[in-house]
């Protein structure tokens, strides 16, 4: 059985090819939203989403759509069919950043086929295969769309050539348009209702869905993100949530125009929401089944929990501000699934979280909209990945810190993650990028043609490498031309001598928050530059302080900050120098008594500065 006047699609594609912009077009075709209230990347709800111009959270949104005479030839009884009747396009508008290709991933899930688009002036680049690929796992129809034919640098039927190579596919089914003038964008409508197949569900009078979002209101409690897979629900209805055996009445159900409208009654095929009125925020999860109460249908198959890629300290700047900093994750968290936090303290910053995040963009837009959501001033440490140890007693463990990585002598066996990375790139640039992949100890498994002009190189590195600023590193190799992709291959054996951890002295004490894990190649050299930068930052005091960089078991760089000095001798006028060299002896000997007791109390500000400049 199936739906037949539903049509449900995302939209897939590398970051800036005009995602955004095709979904404008999409909502002022089928009058959506209203021209008064109309705006540039309306799907993108948040502040930060607009001032960078791309999206972080995924954003679904109803149309409807009378073709009438908008279909543009009508060859068959299908197509007179479709001319006559009224549809219900359910559009999950997605990332295109390989940061939050979980939320691509949850989207493809609740639709039946994805528009695939591609900038004609750019080809498809390495986001646009990796979400192809997400969307053939899923067995999604597929609907290839050059987009910005209207620049002067385009080139459509170049970029159509490697379409056609990538999907095995004629030209004559690809469409071409510009999102930004609305050329074209028509026959993309008629392609969604043509080439995507209506929903299908197995039960007409026993409820499920598929919760693949939710939000939260202080008022409502959890709302619910549902694709609804069979039966229907209404306002009333008494409903469980498969995983956490929650029960609960629905408040309120309806669709989203984005913003959420009352509707009372949603059917299988359609996507909507569902108000529980449960205010415990942490009993909600991605992927968990709604069915009824009574009699209830087994639980869908859900969603494989994220795996965070990079962890880092968050601590916040006052350390009156943890509760807050507590609350701001914990809402967060509801926004974004992909989020992993845990409590933690440390000795210089004092008690904060160690967070899991899905990349370095992630952890980015996630301490941005920490300080503008909820006005909190903190400090992000320097991302680290997980290793893995087995030590010299047998025991294993999972590092998340620096810290607590084990002496050289200490281990048996280290693993750490590796990732497998697609690039892309112009082919008079490949001498540059193997020098970058070089520089970062990938191994290259594969070149071959793309497109003619384009070459895809597929290497294997170490993450920790590929976080070490690969990404601009490659960018500015290849001007800005080269688009990459990873995914995490899990972990692989590495020797203990080329994995080592770097510790930083301040007079004869280490500071576990200065410590680090990087290669032997580069370790004299960053020794030397954290060494170097804390003597610029440290204050002096009335003793020498000695900074020391040591690895290996033994001190690698080291500079030390000399004593101030202090006139014990300015009072005294004329007389005897006698009395002045008694004077300075005493002096000596108070600096050799602090240098060998006294404590070096580091300001919060260095310790700052130097997390901050890594």
């Amino acid at each position: 059985m199936n739906a037949p006047n539903i049509r449900n699609f995302s939209i897939i594609a590398h970051i800036d090819h005009g995602k955004s912009t095709l979904a404008d077009r999409l909502l002022e075709l089928t009058g959506a939203v209203e021209k008064r209230k109309m705006r540039e990347q309306f799907l993108d709800q948040m502040e930060l989403e607009r001032e960078r111009g791309i999206t972080i959270k995924m954003q679904p949104v109803r149309m409807l759509w009378h073709p009438q005479s908008q279909i543009s030839k009508i060859k068959s009884q299908k197509d007179l069919e479709i001319a006559s009747s009224e549809y219900i396009l359910n559009l999950i508008d997605t990332p295109g950043h390989i940061d939050f290709s979980y939320e691509v991933s949850r989207a493809l899930k609740a639709v039946e086929g994805a528009i695939l688009l591609v900038d004609a002036t750019q080809g498809p680049e390495a986001q646009t295969l990796s979400n192809l690929e997400l969307a053939r796992e899923q067995e999604l129809a597929i609907i290839p769309v050059v987009n910005k034919i209207d620049l002067p640098s385009a080139a459509p039927e170049e970029v159509a050539l490697q379409i056609e190579q990538l999907l095995g596919i004629k030209k004559e089914e690809i469409i071409f348009i510009s999102a930004k003038t609305g050329e074209g964008v028509e026959r993309v409508l008629e392609s969604v209702v043509k080439n995507i197949p209506a929903p299908s569900y197995e039960y007409k009078d026993r409820f499920r869905a598929l919760v693949f979002d939710f939000d939260y209101s202080d008022h409502q409690g959890i709302i619910l993100y549902v694709r609804i897979m069979d039966g229907s629900v209404e306002r009333g209805d008494k409903l469980l949530l498969s995983q956490v055996k929650e029960t609960f009445s629905a408040k309120d159900v309806g669709f989203f125009t984005p913003l959420r409208k009352e509707c009372g009654r949603l059917a299988a095929g359609e996507i909507g929401y569902i108000v529980t009125n449960i205010k415990k925020p942490s009993i909600a999860v991605i992927g968990d089944s709604v069915v009824a109460a009574e009699n209830p249908l087994p639980p869908l198959s859900g969603y494989q929990p994220p795996k965070p890629v990079i962890w880092a300290s968050i601590y916040p700047l006052s350390s009156d501000d943890f509760d807050e900093l507590k609350n701001a994750l914990a809402r967060l968290r509801l926004s974004d699934s992909s989020l992993v936090c845990e409590e933690e303290t440390n000795v210089a910053l004092g008690r904060g979280f160690r967070c899991g995040f899905l990349g370095m963009l992630h952890l980015e837009i996630i301490t941005e909209r920490i300080k503008r959501e909820f006005n909190l001033e903190i400090i992000a440490a320097s991302p680290t990945v997980n290793y893995k140890v087995q030590l010299n007693d047998g025991s294993e463990k999972i590092i998340y810190s620096p810290s607590s990585f084990p002496n050289e002598g200490e281990i048996k066996r280290l693993y750490e993650l590796w990732s497998e990375v697609k690039i892309i790139i112009p082919s008079e640039m490949l001498g540059s990028v193997m020098r970058v992949l070089h520089s970062h100890e990938a191994i290259v498994e594969s070149t071959s043609s793309f497109g003619g002009s384009r070459i895809v190189v597929n290497a294997v590195m170490p993450l920790r490498e590929l976080m070490r600023n690969f990404f601009d590193e490659l960018k500015s190799a290849t001007s800005g031309y080269a688009s990459m992709d990873y995914k995490i291959l899990g972990f692989r054996e590495a020797s203990p001598k080329e994995v080592l951890r770097l510790d930083i002295l301040v007079a004869g004490e280490e500071v576990p928050a200065f410590s680090r894990i990087t290669s032997r190649e580069r370790i004299e050299r960053e020794g030397r530059e954290a060494v170097e930068r804390l003597k610029e930052l440290l204050p002096r005091a009335l003793f020498p302080i000695k900074i020391q960089a040591r690895a290996m078991g033994r001190i690698i760089a080291s500079e030390t900050i000399p004593a101030l000095k202090k006139n014990v001798t300015g009072h005294l006028y004329g007389g005897d120098r006698t009395r002045k060299m008694k004077l300075w002896e005493k002096q000596k000997k108070g600096k050799k008594k602090l240098q060998k007791f006294g404590r070096v109390e580091i300001p919060q500000e260095v310790f700052i500065k130097m997390v901050r400049q890594k």
